[in-house]
């Protein structure tokens, strides 16, 4: 074993799925293929990132730590970036790592389906949990227990794992009065028990030590073990029996509080890394089921890309020149002439005055925040700068008709008012073509990342490397429809809002659900500063009811439209912004329809919004819905809100379905606070 950076990591069992086929290919023999499946590259960063756990159909992988992938893009000989430089000076700030890059999922589109370009590239993996169960005789054992199929080219749905000597379970597969029951092979399953902690760790279920309660099999020293299920869907409702030594126990008695103090210490094992941490770890360990919700949490930032200012492209290029050229920076950095041959074909300086280059120069030599300096911005940092410049932007009139925008690709028209358009809504963009840029940070386990107040210490990592020399990220393109509203307006109904008692309740409602379901591990934060104002709940039930009407007209499902929020009030650095941006993307291809963008014409956007406004009156599921608040003993974070008027798929929503609430739109029966008044 050795020590690679902070981790305990055996190297002699690095993945490497495609150079151990090419192993087995000089030996001329047929061996498994490498590839076992496929998901869309949103989801590969949201739902099954490495660390996480992806459902094949016959077994579950994990996809592994960065450090895997370089193995994947060493195969080439250019490796390519998507370029964002706001993001990728955040992201490198988060990560503590100076020249951190940007990088896609390694896939390459074949031009026919039988072609061989893009063999060479895919996500690793290995499988996880590799504790499986016998289907036909409930046999419990290692991967090594099992045989491994797949050989169809083009079924990588058929890979599985198998018992190839299951003689069933008794009292089946033979006759009455007939000898020994026939050996047969059939399909192995992973057994679903994980232990997890609110550290990110992750490891496989001691199943051998739960059932000798903590001891060895008394009769073996590898005990054969089975796993009797009989109630799947039911919790932990397994009994792991020893066919060596006879002893039982049932997986239930691992379950809640009273379970807890019966399971093991965590190891601190990341196995998406493939490693441990040096000194263990203190925390006590969580049964967890294999498709639990709560297993992975992704930490992701995300920006829509805009003109970059002179300073955004002075700092972009003089990261690329210190990438570049490495430890022979300050070398040449006084000698432009032989810097310009030296970055010949690395970075594109063809164009620069000497002036503007030594400018670059000079940034990409200063040297790099202090340890103290990066904590104090982690420690300040808000999500809603990288919000801020979005914001500016759009506030500024398009050049023509439709300006569009060569570096970034941004596409704006401005729109006319329709004379019969709510007057709240005070300015409205038609985005033709929008490129949104989405980064990975790292993720946290059990507890989603807002629950933690100490984040940065609470997030897993995705390498080894103690700075990522690379994040995976992924882009979108896309169209959408931005609206403004009237600050004045908002500025003069927020006060009021907020000496209401509904707002009380909601105030109350959201502490009692902040301390009951903060993470445990976490630092003392003050709810309230979690607690979005009363502007950004009504932009927010704004946003959700315009998804539902425009999915009716736009030819776009709903959950094809997403919303993004600009509503926060004054401070020091930044001006109080009310207004959001519905917007359909893709990251798997050129761009959008179209359909979106028509419905920002004025005549069209009247229409929908009346629609929106006057369907927020009226719910399936009132009087009960118009009604709903939190009492004293209640922590939903919504109001007059449920999934028959306003809530949204995961996909549209960036708050989980917290912070909605009718009323705080349109003034329902009873309440009279609605910030667009009653709706004829």
């Amino acid at each position: 074993m050795t020590d690679v950076a902070r981790f305990v990591y055996d190297a002699a069992t690095a993945v490497d799925p495609l150079g151990d086929a090419e192993k087995e290919a000089e030996k001329a023999t047929k061996h498994n293929r490498a590839k076992v499946g496929s998901g869309r590259p949103s989801s590969l960063l949201y739902t099954y990132g490495p660390g996480s756990i992806m459902d094949l159909p016959q077994f579950t992988i994990m996809p592994t730590g960065l450090d895997d992938w370089d193995r994947i893009w060493r195969r080439r000989d250019g490796i390519p970036q998507i370029r964002a430089p706001r993001l990728r000076e955040v992201i490198a700030r988060l990560l503590r790592s100076r020249d951190v890059q940007l990088r896609p999922h390694p896939w390459q589109p074949k031009k026919i389906s039988l072609s061989t370009e893009g063999n060479d590239l895919g996500v690793p993996a290995r499988v996880f949990p590799q504790w499986l169960r016998c289907t036909g005789c409930d046999m419990l054992g290692l991967l090594s227990q099992f045989s491994y199929t797949n050989t169809h080219p083009f079924r990588t749905d058929l890979a599985c794992f198998e018992h190839a000597k299951c003689t069933g379970r008794k009292g089946s597969g033979s006759r009455k009065g007939s000898g020994s029951r026939k050996a047969t092979s059939r399909t192995a399953v992973p057994a679903r028990y994980l232990l997890a902690c609110v550290d990110g760790h992750l490891d496989e279920f001691p199943y051998d030590l739960w059932v000798h309660h903590g001891k060895a099999c008394s009769a073996a020293e590898f005990p054969a073990l089975k796993m009797v299920d009989r109630t799947a869907g039911k919790g932990a409702s397994a009994v792991i029996h020893c066919e060596s030594c006879g002893q039982r126990r049932p997986m239930n008695e691992a379950q809640g509080e009273a379970g807890r103090s019966k399971l093991p210490n965590c190891r601190g094992r990341h196995p998406h890394l493939d490693a441990f941490e040096p000194n263990r770890c203190r925390n006590k360990t969580r049964l967890m089921l294999v498709g639990a919700s709560n297993l992975w949490f992704p930490a992701t930032q995300s920006i829509i890309v805009m003109p970059e200012s002179q300073q955004e492209r002075t700092s972009d290029l003089a990261n690329r020149i210190r990438v570049a050229l490495g430890d022979k920076l300050a070398k040449y950095s006084d000698d432009l002439d032989t810097l310009r041959d030296v970055l010949d074909g690395k970075v594109d300086v063809s164009e620069l005055s000497d002036e503007q280059l030594n400018e670059a120069v000079a940034a990409a030599m200063l040297p790099p925040d202090s340890a103290e300096e990066q904590e104090a911005w982690l420690r300040d940092w808000d999500p809603v700068d990288l919000l801020v410049p979005e914001w500016r932007y759009l506030q500024k009139d398009p050049i023509g008709l439709r300006h569009e925008d060569e570096t970034s690709g941004l596409t704006l028209s401005k729109r006319d008012r329709d004379a019969d358009l709510r007057p709240e809504v005070v300015r409205v963009l038609a985005v033709e073509r929008l490129r949104k840029v989405n980064a990975l940070v790292g993720f946290t386990r059990i507890d989603d990342m807002d629950r933690a107040g100490d984040l940065p210490q609470r997030l897993a990592p995705l390498a080894r490397a103690p700075r990522p020399a690379w994040t995976v990220a992924t882009e979108d393109r896309g169209e959408g429809i931005f609206l403004q509203l009237d600050e004045q307006a908002v500025a003069a109904w927020e006060k009021r809002i907020l000496a209401t008692e509904l707002w009380e309740a909601h105030r109350d409602a959201h502490e009692r659900n902040f301390e009951r379901r903060f993470s445990e591990t976490a630092k003392r934060v003050s709810a309230d500063s979690r607690l979005k104002p009363p502007r950004y709940w009504l932009v927010h039930t704004l946003a959700h009811v315009l998804i539902r009407q425009l999915a009716m007209t736009s030819g776009y499902s709903a959950a094809s439209l997403s919303e993004r929020l600009y509503a926060w009030q004054e401070t020091s650095n930044r001006e109080a912004a009310a207004g959001l941006l519905i917007c359909t993307t893709a990251s798997d291809s050129d761009g959008t329809l179209g359909g979106l963008v028509q419905q920002s014409e004025p005549a069209r956007l009247q229409r929908v919004v009346a629609s929106a406004l006057y369907r927020a009156t009226r719910c399936s599921s009132d009087p009960i819905c118009a009604m709903r608040q939190p009492d004293k003993s209640e922590d939903f974070l919504h109001g007059a809100a449920c999934h028959c008027c306003v809530m949204a798929s995961e996909t549209s929503c960036e708050r989980a379905n917290r912070f909605l609430d009718r009323r705080l739109l349109v003034s329902l029966p009873g309440s009279g606070v609605g910030f667009f008044g009653e709706i004829d």
